[in-house]
């Protein structure tokens, strides 16, 4: 991956993107909840939080928040996290959250036939808000150093301005030595009063070249870059998984500077049980991981962010891609056996996992 080394930096790396409140109705719908649980969550600041609170390592996020209770105590829940804050941009309140406001999601873990759900209400947020000159990402990267830099298509759908902050972001990195990660996310939500896919890939092809490390699932590399892949069907590590290798043969012929390119593998047979897998291309092969039939799920959001943080946490510790693989999808695993968008797994949980260790009972 020729990543700097750990002793020139401060951050083993920095993601930029918007965190929101999650408000978690539990075992009830949204709409006949009468109390919410709340946690902290975004598609990109997850995989700094995975890096930090599972695997130790140094991780900031570059976000933005309103300075108002709601913005604080996205701040608190992050505190808890252990990811340096800062570089939070924070916005003054205008009192109502006209000129911009926090970003919920309430968001259903669904159960059996009834897959999870998310509403969105992140409208003019701070992080949409954000524009190029904002954030000294100069400083970020060349004085105080970093190893990767995180992003995301989710960002990228904020706004007009977002994808250009991100390149600005991902320029600085690339002129210091940093290597950028970027997972695709598609949501259609975000870009559906945006122009949709088309939207989605405008933005998306533009940022690709400035990509060291590439992430998706079949669904984002389709939506956001345009690639399709033959034979899906809801059960998708039960088909052969040389379709997904085509793909991403394809994704690395018109995109042959990416490092790395990896994707993961889901077959949602119910909100409860997923087939689960992973493919990692990079040193010129492709690397599969273990892949997990029917694996019981708890709280199926933030899956695909553990997964990202578990493959960079082997990148980062100089592992070969076969066990980078391994680590990402037992990662992702493990952070869908509990509630909310980030990983309460731990490193150990993780090694034993990719051993071959069973759910027996520790006491």
């Amino acid at each position: 991956m020729d990543l700097r080394p750990a002793s020139e930096c401060k951050w083993d790396l920095v993601s930029l993107g918007e965190v929101m409140l999650r408000l978690d109705p539990g075992d009830r719908r949204v709409s006949t909840a009468r109390g919410f649980d709340v946690w902290e969550g975004g598609g990109e600041y997850n995989v700094a939080r995975g890096l930090r609170r599972c695997f130790g390592l140094r991780t900031a996020v570059v976000t933005a928040l309103v300075d108002n209770e709601v913005g604080r105590l996205i701040e608190d829940l992050m505190l808890q996290g252990g990811v340096d804050l800062s570089h939070i941009y924070w916005l003054p309140f205008d009192g109502i959250g006209f000129d911009a406001r926090n970003p919920l999601n309430f968001t259903e873990r669904g159960f059996g036939v009834r897959g999870a759900r998310g509403c969105s209400d992140r409208a003019h947020s701070a992080c949409s808000r954000l524009k190029p000159g904002d954030i000294d990402f100069r400083r970020i990267f060349r004085d105080e150093g970093a190893r990767v830099l995180h992003c995301g298509g989710i960002f990228g759908a904020l706004s007009e301005s977002a994808p250009e902050v991100a390149l600005e972001a991902m320029k600085a990195a690339r002129e210091s030595g940093t290597l950028v990660s970027y997972d695709l996310n598609f949501r259609p939500s975000l870009w559906k009063s945006r122009g949709g896919k088309a939207k989605a890939q405008e933005v998306n092809r533009a940022i690709a070249p400035y990509v060291d490390i590439m992430i998706g699932n079949e669904e984002d590399f389709s939506a956001c870059l345009g690639f399709e892949i033959e034979g899906v069907d809801e059960h998708l590590t039960k088909l052969d998984s040389g379709n997904f290798k085509k793909m991403i043969g394809r994704v690395v012929e018109t995109y042959p500077h990416f490092k790395a390119v990896a994707t993961t593998l889901r077959g949602a047979i119910t909100a409860t049980r997923n087939d689960w897998g992973a493919i990692l291309y990079a040193d010129g092969g492709f690397h599969e991981a273990t892949q997990r039939p029917e694996l019981e799920i708890f709280d199926r959001v933030g899956g695909g962010d553990s997964f990202a943080s578990g493959l960079l946490y082997g990148f980062l510790s100089g592992m070969p891609p076969a066990e980078a693989v391994e680590y990402g999808a037992a990662h992702g695993a493990l952070a869908m056996t509990t509630p909310g968008d980030t990983s309460m797994a731990t490193l150990d949980e993780v090694r034993n996992l990719v051993k071959g260790g069973s759910a027996r009972v520790v006491r």
